[in-house]
């Protein structure tokens, strides 16, 4: 076993653990286990991190050409992304949100790690050694692991039947997507196209990839628009909000797995 898979494995048992300190800080409430579970989440990120930098340079381009070194590079965002709520100040804390958000992030590590996904480095294939393939794909996930924020946010807005608890989960959810919106537009769209047609001299083709990262971003659009110009708060836009993160998940594991297409590889 090489450092790489050790270091991917010592990132998965640090989620665990941290998992593990979030239940304790759910149903106890001490601040310690949910500092400590905090910076657990930023170690197995720089980690992931470290992980994807050793692949890149065995492969001589930056790993992110495949479904495995994707989900990794996504699961660390995550990471981050919940560590950095955990340290803002504007918004209200709410651990089960940061724990949701974990939850998912470990999901994603379990299942790199199964069989499930390929691990071997190799060398990408000439369509995907450009720059705007990274932008792409970078950009694109960076905005869903704001989206993913937004999705447990909503879910927990859902069940909840306190008005000011609402009140923060709907400011959270609006506020995660908010930041995302421009990330997955950016590169799922805008760099998405642009390596479209360096790679296959077209800006869109109609690839299942593609068109259900539209409907991803469409829905996403309608939660906007509904939670900005029709200015509704309530139940509605959660719903929408969780649909555009169904929606992400299809796009990246439904896609692969039960459609063929141009991005087959990854």
């Amino acid at each position: 076993m090489n450092i790489a898979s050790l270091a991917a494995d010592a990132a998965f048992a640090l989620v665990l653990v941290s998992t593990a300190a979030q239940i304790i800080q759910l149903f106890r409430r001490p601040v310690a286990p949910a500092m400590f579970a905090s910076w657990m989440l930023l170690l197995a990120s720089a980690i992931l991190l470290f992980v994807l930098a050793i692949r890149s340079m065995k492969m001589e381009f930056v790993a992110l050409t495949s479904a495995w070194e994707s989900i990794t590079f996504w699961a660390a965002i995550v990471g981050l992304v919940s560590f950095g709520y955990r340290l803002q100040k504007r918004m209200p804390y709410r651990p089960a949100v940061v724990f949701g958000a974990t939850m998912v992030q470990l999901v994603m590590l379990a299942i790199a790690s199964s069989p499930l996904l390929p691990k071997e480095v190799l060398p990408p294939v000439p369509a995907l050694r450009s720059g705007w393939l990274v932008l792409h794909v970078s950009f694109a996930f960076i905005g869903e692991s704001f989206f993913v924020m937004g999705f447990v946010a909503s879910l927990l807005f859902l069940g909840s039947h306190d008005a000011s608890r609402r009140k923060e989960l709907d400011r959270l959810t609006y506020t995660a997507i908010s930041v995302g919106y421009p990330f997955f537009t950016a590169g799922a769209l805008v760099f998405g196209a642009i390596w479209a047609q360096k790679a296959w001299g077209r800006w869109w083709s109609w690839d299942p990839k593609e068109t259900w990262a539209l409907v991803t971003w469409l829905v996403y659009t309608i939660y906007l628009h509904t939670r900005l110009v029709a200015g509704k708060k309530g139940t509605l836009p959660a719903l929408v909000a969780v649909a555009g993160f169904l929606c992400t998940i299809f796009t990246f594991f439904g896609v692969n797995y039960l459609l063929s297409g141009l991005h087959a590889y990854g």
